[in-house]
């Protein structure tokens, strides 16, 4: 085997060129105008680093899978490339002024991200997938971040047994767009503060896609408080209920009597699958009390053999049912409850592949404009990998509906190129060893080029 030898050059090799791609979805707006106008160190002389930067600066880190502070070092070998790739007005912050400023910033815009967040994905021409029934599913769930053995703010014991935070997600389309999220404490209940949240993320939803929405929620939200905003609004909605103190043998005995689907898959198993209907009392925002008689759709297993072919002293019943006003039949219910575990898929990219589970602050504030520049993050590399498929050179075997996130950085942001100037012009080389290099390049120009 023959001996390599390693030597340093002065070429300019970059080793994350695809935040070229995301400067170009970034720069068709006013975003980073509107946050240099905002002053949020009132007490202080005017910063020369302005407020643009420093968040075009972590959403660089963020799409690169690297949230931490002390990544921005990655920039310092070649800040000119870094500078005009992200569209940086002045210069790249270093770490510290990246930490200061990120703490007096706090959670003060978060308004004007959740609305940037709408405005990049409207100026995209992002139009979220629908399902075959032509709803467009928003699903919204809570997912926990393990912050153990930290001293941050707000982290305190989650229902999944260890120390963290306990944010909200709302994800919207078949590809998964994230369209809100709010960081919580990991003690607080999931339904505290959630029909606000509920009441915010609706809204959004309509200001993206005029199609109907299909909202699914998990069992921690049955509420009659979220059934009647979305009943209001006129959402479509499946909600797997609590059954708090309800009796699976009773619900066992109301489905042998009326259940007119029953399978039995194998000896000692039999599924009843069904509907039922239950008055449901809500108040409305003006204070109104109202009564509806809501469908509850539900799956009885009941289970007098294990899978092993072991008789049960006791039958074994597990007992599920909806919450949902859609006129399917009950087995479509039941399959497009089931398609919302999804979201788990999301959540795993933001916390894995992007890196976001330990929050890099230990001011509880902080970590919110850490969170919520995520979404802006996540949904720029969700549409490079969406307009990456069927691209030349990265097509696969089988039929590909979405593109991981790890992909999308492993193969489009950190792609190497060497950097020339000439004519006023910075050219990006991919060098022919690239097999992604062609996909890049109709990438950059697809969104680079973009008009609605």
């Amino acid at each position: 085997m023959k001996k390599i030898k390693i030597e340093f050059t002065n070429e300019r090799i970059i080793p994350a060129s695809g935040l070229a791609v995301v400067g170009a979805i970034l720069g068709k707006c006013d975003f980073v105008k509107r946050c240099n106008r905002m002053d949020v160190t009132p007490n202080r002389s005017q910063h020369q680093i302005k407020n643009g930067d420093v968040l075009l600066t972590f959403i660089g880190l963020l799409t690169m899978g690297k949230p931490a502070y002390e990544s921005v070092h990655e920039f310092d070998d070649d800040p000119d490339f870094y500078k005009y790739a992200l569209g940086i007005v002045r210069s790249v912050p270093s770490e510290e002024t990246l930490r200061q400023r990120m703490d007096d910033i706090g959670s003060s815009m978060r308004s004007y991200i959740l609305a940037e967040n709408i405005r990049m994905l409207k100026e995209n021409g992002i139009v979220p997938g629908k399902l075959p029934n032509g709803y467009v599913p928003v699903d919204i769930d809570v997912t926990p971040f393990d912050n153990s053995k930290t001293k941050k703010q707000g982290v305190s014991r989650t229902y999944k047994g260890y120390d963290g935070y306990a944010p909200i997600m709302a994800y919207i389309g078949t590809e998964g767009y994230l369209v809100n999220c709010e960081l919580r404490e990991g003690k607080r209940h999931c339904q505290k503060h959630t029909p606000e949240f509920l009441r915010e993320t609706i809204r959004m939803c309509r200001e993206i896609t005029d199609e109907p929405l299909l909202i699914r929620l998990d069992s921690g939200n049955d509420a009659a408080e979220n059934i009647g905003i979305l009943v209001e609004t006129g959402c479509h909605f499946i909600i797997k209920r609590n059954l708090r103190r309800e009796s699976k043998e009773d619900w066992l005995r109301m489905a042998r009597e009326y259940s007119k689907d029953i399978e039995t898959p194998r000896d000692g198993k039999t599924i009843y699958i069904g509907s039922d209907w239950k008055q449901v009392s809500y108040k409305t925002e003006d204070g109104e009390e109202k009564n509806i008689t809501l469908r509850i759709g539900y799956e009885i297993i009941n289970r007098t053999i294990d899978k092993y072919g072991q008789f049960l002293l006791e039958g074994d019943i597990e007992a599920d049912t909806w919450w949902t006003n859609l006129g399917m039949t009950d087995r479509e219910v039941i399959g497009l409850y089931h398609a919302h575990g999804e979201c788990e898929q999301f959540h795993s990219e933001i916390k894995t592949d992007m890196d976001v589970e330990r929050l890099p602050s230990g001011k509880f504030e902080t970590n919110e404009l850490a969170l919520e520049l995520t979404i802006l993050a996540y949904n720029i590399l969700r549409m490079i990998g969406q307009e990456s498929i069927g691209r030349k050179g990265t097509r696969t075997k089988h039929k590909v509906r979405r593109r991981r996130l790890r992909t999308v950085i492993g193969n489009m942001i950190m792609m190497a190129s060497h950097v020339t100037e000439h004519a006023r012009q910075l050219l990006i080389g991919l060098g022919r060893s690239n097999i992604w290099r062609n996909a890049f390049a109709e990438v950059y120009t697809a969104f680079a080029d973009f008009r609605l």
